[in-house]
């Protein structure tokens, strides 16, 4: 629901230690999810509350036979500059595994 925070235990080996938490900005139901996060923010003892937050989109389209899905984020601008290329590098590396593991998932129960 729009304007809800969503909490949860990251399990990715090696970041066990984080907290997940985002705000949910849009719901449309078979097109569109959105959500505000505080990106790379893995450092447990750095408060990164007061910092701007990143804004992901991810679209759901028809295209051909099928459903195209567009993952963006974007607002990487305004994260603080000492912390801006590792959050981007990060994120990077983070949605082309996630990404892949969609494809995967999408495959099998095809």
């Amino acid at each position: 629901m729009p304007g809800r925070v969503s909490r949860g235990q990251i399990t990715y080996p090696g970041y066990e230690h984080i907290k997940w938490e985002a705000i949910v900005q849009k719901m449309e139901p078979e097109r569109l999810f959105s959500f505000s996060w505080h990106p790379c923010a893995i450092d447990p003892n750095v408060d990164y509350s007061g910092e701007p937050a990143t804004l992901v989109e991810f679209r759901l389209e028809p295209k051909g036979g099928g459903t195209l899905l567009t993952l963006t984020e974007t607002g990487f601008d305004a994260i603080p500059k000492d912390r801006r290329f590792e959050a981007y590098r990060s994120n990077e590396a983070g949605w082309t595994e996630q990404l892949s593991n969609i494809e995967r998932h999408v495959k099998r129960a095809a």
